[in-house]
């Protein structure tokens, strides 16, 4: 049935009095556009067209919430759309469809995850689940923008998290150059956006406090952790790397050298490591009690759990409490690593060479360092000046 709907004519068409589900009443003024009629009297807009010889019917929305005008404009529109070759309910449905930022991620987490180190798994699994999902999992990948992304990492800066800012947007950028490979938008939001700057920590033992810490060392009566934090000064390496040593990757002989694996490293590449006497001493000392002990052969691990297969997993109580029989303040566990490092380049040693014992891959990672070289290259120019002076 054809009529010109008014106001008080959309509420006034009967429904259908043949039994069928419904009755539509098509307008005399947009063609396509008709009014749905229940037997239980729900009214509702719909859109009839056709596309490649296919009839569609679209529905519009309720009676209530579209006036007559406006789902006249709305018909239009579509109207339009298909006269240039869309096909409005197929896009609709594609919508709908479209994957959202969440199942972005749990795409990641099955495909790209598994390779990764369970650090880092875990720590990108944190980001999303404490600062991305709340405010975007349930939006569609292809409507983020990057005023989205942009009030997201201002967001978590305002709560005083700069470098945690920083590093969700780096794992949003990773998600979406995933997105545009697997054909979920074709561009990324994330590009452009300006993060945070960030102040390299140089905090590093001092001489006094290098000295504390060995007699704390010394006396602290936990020898498993005692001898995690020796090794870690000793070596430089991170604290997961020596957590999880191995005796299989150990070769304690004169030339001592420690072949960490690309599986434990954070740049996923064999790294070997000369060990100086000091850490050989250690660790030969932890073979010879763990081969006189009960145990028929040596653990797979230098450290193993206590109570647990596997390895030690931190040490942050005793970490704490050597600290304090030290009186080591704002000092951290990881600048340790620093220490070692600016202890190298005191005696003397190039950057290039303490990259290649701290297992940097990029030469600006080390370059945090070269501000060391100063106090180094200066005591070398006093040294040549008392010589020249004691030489007059």
């Amino acid at each position: 049935m054809i009529v010109e709907f008014t106001h008080a004519l959309t509420r006034e068409l009967p429904p259908p009095s043949d039994g069928k589900p419904y009755l539509i009443h098509y307008d005399g003024k947009v063609r396509g556009l008709g009014l749905r009629v229940t037997r239980n009297g729900a009214r509702s807009w719909i859109f009839n067209y056709r596309v490649k010889g296919l009839e569609r019917r679209l529905t519009i929305g309720a009676l209530a919430d579209w006036p007559v005008k406006v789902a006249r404009d709305e018909a239009r529109r579509l109207r339009r759309l298909v006269d240039q070759g869309h096909d409005p309910m197929a896009e609709r449905q594609a919508a709908r469809a479209a994957p959202t930022v969440r199942e972005l991620f749990e795409q990641w987490r099955t495909e790209k995850a598994p390779s990764m180190r369970p650090r880092s798994k875990k720590e990108y699994e944190s980001l999303f689940r404490q600062w991305i999902e709340p405010e975007l999992g349930n939006r569609k990948v292809a409507d983020i923008t990057r005023a989205d992304i942009d009030r997201l990492h201002g967001k978590i800066t305002s709560k005083g998290r700069r470098v945690r800012a920083n590093r969700v947007v780096s794992f949003l950028a990773r998600l979406f150059n995933l997105a545009i490979v697997w054909k979920m938008r074709a561009d990324s939001p994330v590009k452009g956006i300006e993060k945070n700057a960030e102040q390299p920590r140089h905090r590093y033992l001092t001489e006094d406090e290098l000295g504390r810490l060995n007699v704390a060392l010394i006396d602290y009566p936990d020898r498993q952790t005692a001898n995690i934090v020796q090794l870690l000064l000793a070596t430089g390496a991170r604290k997961s790397e020596v957590l999880a040593m191995r005796w299989g990757h150990l070769h304690l002989g004169a030339a001592a050298v420690w072949t960490k694996p690309a599986s434990a490293t954070k740049q996923a590449k064999i790294h070997r490591v000369p060990l100086n006497d000091v850490a050989r001493d250690i660790l030969l000392a932890i073979k010879a009690e763990q081969s006189g002990s009960k145990v028929t052969s040596l653990p797979p691990f230098v450290f193993p759990a206590r109570n647990e297969l596997g390895h030690v997993r931190d040490i942050k109580r005793g970490w704490e409490r050597i600290c304090n029989a030290a009186s080591l303040t704002d000092f951290r566990i990881h600048d340790l690593r620093h220490s070692f490092a600016s202890l190298l380049i005191s005696e003397g040693e190039s950057l290039s060479m303490v990259g290649a014992l701290l297992g940097h891959s990029q030469a600006q990672t080390t370059s945090r360092y070269a501000h060391l070289i100063d106090s180094a290259q200066r005591r070398a120019t006093e040294r040549l000046g008392a010589l020249i002076r004691g030489s007059r």
